[in-house]
């Protein structure tokens, strides 16, 4: 080895040490943005089958995913995001802890818990903006309406009218209706009967859900009898927590498609969603939490999305300001579902197509081809503004 080059190396490495331990630290981010994560779902109470349960993580999770992907954007425009986290047992725990948040600064909050949690958490933080990832109570976007509160899961109305388009689509136009007991049944039911009616479908016997027998043992015997009547096209059931609907398929006494809340199920994520570069969004979800990404993790995800797209143009932490632009509709969010998604101004509803699904695959998704709007195709789904009582953009 050449002595002078081995000390011309040595200097040179030297130097860079030196620079290397002389160097700035990182610079602080220039905004540093707190969400907070209220979730809280009651008991759902026995049930008569063996239904998978939620993840108890359910919107949680898409939350934490949203966090991470906002700072890897984020830290190009010195933006740094954070997520309190709440998960609590009870609706006065959850008021709580979200009072302690909003003592602690934190104006910007995705809510997963029912309406009535939602609505009592929207008057005690009325400087507050809320993305409710939980609900899909229609009265929150028709008379109930919050004027701080914005909402990515879809409504009951819209899962209902995705359903009806894709069944006039096949000409499925004869339903058997069966409605379970819960007050989320009754709901789901109305909302059935709302896209019946607008899409030209026509049921022909409504059956309450009245057994209280283990479906498991003689789901083959009760359920054949229990559907038989006039001549349908399709069996929908009104069935949220699964207490009964498992069991209708390939039970019915005609051989008939079962959909709604078992079967073909309109929803607003699922794992069969893969175009659009879905795909990757469920590969990060999926390494985050071991498990597949559900519609209150996307409604979770895409709100604390919507957050971060908002702050980024505006460059500011104001709840007020990022109401008023989500609702202008001059931001689009990129929700991997083929369109950008924009919230409705007159109640805050996120616009998006809705895909339908079975257990292991995607069917199709709506807004059907043929279905057309004044202004945005995705508003055939739901209520329309001139079927809703809210005007959210007109208020103060």
């Amino acid at each position: 080895m050449r002595p002078h080059l081995f000390r011309t190396g040595s200097l040179i490495f030297l130097s860079c040490c030196a620079l290397n331990a002389n160097a700035a630290p990182e610079p602080k981010p220039v905004l540093s943005v707190d969400i907070g994560y209220l979730g809280y779902r009651p008991d759902p109470g026995p049930l008569l089958s063996n239904v998978i349960p939620e993840p108890e993580d359910a919107g949680l999770s898409g939350a934490e995913l949203a966090i991470a992907d906002s700072n890897s954007t984020g830290r190009f425009l010195k933006h740094s995001y954070a997520l309190n986290s709440v998960t609590a047992e009870t609706p006065e725990q959850l008021q709580n802890e979200a009072r302690q948040l909003h003592e602690q600064g934190v104006r910007l909050f995705v809510v997963n818990a029912p309406a009535t949690s939602l609505e009592a958490l929207a008057a005690a933080m009325p400087d507050s903006l809320l993305i409710n990832a939980g609900s899909p109570t229609d009265e929150l976007r028709t008379s109930r309406c919050l004027g701080n509160v914005l909402h990515t899961l879809p409504s009951r109305s819209m899962l209902a009218d995705a359903l009806g388009q894709f069944l006039a689509v096949r000409r499925w136009n004869r339903w058997l209706l069966i409605s379970g007991p819960t007050e989320e049944d009754q709901a789901y039911a109305e909302a059935i009967k709302r896209a019946a009616k607008r899409f030209g479908h026509k049921i022909i016997e409504e059956k309450p859900w009245t057994f209280d027998n283990d479906q498991r043992r003689t789901a083959q015997a009760d359920m054949p009898l229990f559907t038989q009547g006039g001549e349908y096209d399709v069996v929908v059931v009104a069935d949220e927590r699964g207490d009964f609907g498992e069991y209708v398929p390939y039970h019915t006494w005609l051989p008939r498609p079962v959909v709604g809340t078992q079967g073909l199920i309109p929803t607003g994520w699922h794992k069969t969603v893969e175009t659009y570069g879905a795909a990757q969004l469920q590969k990060r979800f999926e390494a985050h939490a071991n498990r597949w990404m559900n519609d209150r993790d996307f409604a979770a995800w895409i709100g604390v999305r919507s957050l971060a797209t908002a702050i980024t143009k505006l460059g500011a932490i104001d709840a007020d300001a990022i109401r008023q632009v989500s609702l202008s509709e001059t931001l689009p969010v990129d929700g991997f579902k083929g369109r950008k998604l924009t919230f409705r101004p007159w109640n805050g509803q996120l616009r998006q197509p809705i895909p339908l699904v079975h257990p292991r695959g995607l069917v199709s998704n709506s807004p059907q081809e043929g279905f057309l709007h004044p202004t945005s195709e995705l508003d055939t789904l739901g209520f329309d503004r001139p079927e809703s009582q809210c005007r959210l953009s007109e208020a103060k």
